[in-house]
């Protein structure tokens, strides 16, 4: 009797053991994998050059509301942290420090030329949908 009780105990402490174990396994996967993911970061040159859209595609543009809604979009998914993205990095174009980078970006917006411009800008008037 006691040997069928030790028996029935050890097997319920086993199988409670186990599950308890494949469980924990699972749970510490799951952390592991949100871990292993680096979070991206934003660079300034990044930030500078959705900045520049807001200068240059409202000339290039048919649409305006529909690319202020685009670029709306594409700032608050850079910035999600910020309340208005938008308001943010027109804020950040105007610091000291971010001069250099936004006059970079300017640079590389006129050596892509109207025609990859456009097409980048027209882009961004779907990019809201």
């Amino acid at each position: 009797m006691k040997l069928s009780l030790f028996k029935s105990v050890s097997l319920g402490l086993f199988t409670t053991a186990l599950m308890t174990l494949s469980v924990t396994y699972a749970a510490t996967q799951k952390d592991e994998n949100i871990e292993v993911t680096p979070l991206q970061k934003v660079t300034q040159q990044e930030l500078a050059a959705i900045y520049v859209l807001s200068e240059v595609c409202p000339g290039l543009v048919k649409d305006h509301a529909k690319f202020e809604q685009g670029y709306a979009k594409l700032a608050q998914e850079y910035l999600p942290a910020e309340k208005n993205a938008v308001s943010s990095l027109a804020k950040l174009s105007k610091e000291k420090k971010f001069k250099p980078i936004l006059t970079e970006a300017r640079t590389d917006a006129k050596k892509a030329g109207d025609a990859k411009n456009q097409e980048i800008c027209q882009e961004l008037t779907t990019y809201s949908k």
